[in-house]
Order: C-alpha cells, then sequence, then structure tokens
C-alpha cells in the first residue's frame, strides 16, 4: 500500500486530506510540525507529501529543502498546499523542489486528478 503524509497545522485540513488519500487508496500520516514531519521521513519516506504552506514559525520552503535532502527525498513527490495563488510564492516553491501545487481548499477529484497525472494510484484506486 502507498503512504501519503500530511504535514499541516490545520486538524481539520490533515483530517479532510487523510480521508482523500484513504479513498485513494493510501494509508495516510497527519502531522502538524516540520521537526516530526522530518524524523518521520528520515524512518520511512512516503510515496507523497501534502505540504501546508504557511505552518506558523516554520519556513516551509526551507522544510521542502530539507525533506528533498533526505534519503529518498529525490523520489517522493510533494504537493505544496497554499491558500493563495501568488505566483512568486508558487515559484519558489517550485525551484525549492515542489512537484506540483495544490490551492486550498481542495476537494477529492482535484487530488484524484493531479496523482493520475503524476501516476501515483493503483488501478484499484482510479475507479473511485
Amino acid at each position: 500500500m502507498k503512504h501519503g503524509l500530511i504535514v499541516d497545522d490545520s486538524a481539520v485540513i490533515r483530517r479532510v486530506a487523510g480521508r482523500t488519500l484513504e479513498l485513494m487508496g493510501f494509508a495516510s500520516t497527519e502531522l502538524d510540525d516540520d521537526a516530526k514531519a522530518l524524523d518521520h521521513c528520515a524512518e520511512a519516506m512516503p510515496d507523497v507529501i501534502l505540504l501546508d504552506w504557511n505552518i506558523p514559525e516554520v519556513d516551509s520552503i526551507e522544510l521542502l529543502r530539507k525533506l528533498r535532502r533526505l534519503p529518498g527525498g529525490n523520489q517522493v513527490r510533494i504537493y505544496y498546499c497554499a491558500s493563495e495563488n501568488d505566483p512568486m510564492m508558487i515559484g519558489r516553491a517550485l525551484r525549492a523542489g515542489a512537484d506540483d501545487v495544490l490551492l486550498k481548499p481542495f476537494d477529492h477529484r482535484t487530488v484524484l486528478e493531479k496523482f493520475e497525472e503524476a501516476g501515483l494510484l493503483a488501478q484499484q484506486a482510479q475507479a473511485l
């Protein structure tokens, strides 16, 4: 089973995103800060990470860079989750290593389409 990691300070966003991943056949882990995310990924790199752009007291761009430097960090798909369509911020995230951007609020269909484009879904999950 593929594994997804959600890193967001909002419990509601984590829960909704976790449920979305589970509906697509992923096991999911939901974390609320950078240290936990780095520890988790150092132990077992997930297949996909949904990374919030605005975690209090965390430079999410630097966290993105740190995730990429971990073993397996060059293979995980990282989606930078932003609330604003700010081209400068999105450009910084993509240059720092984000594979793509998900604009909040995102829904199941949006995530499904992004994951299909990236080839992340197993055949059985695509039927959802």
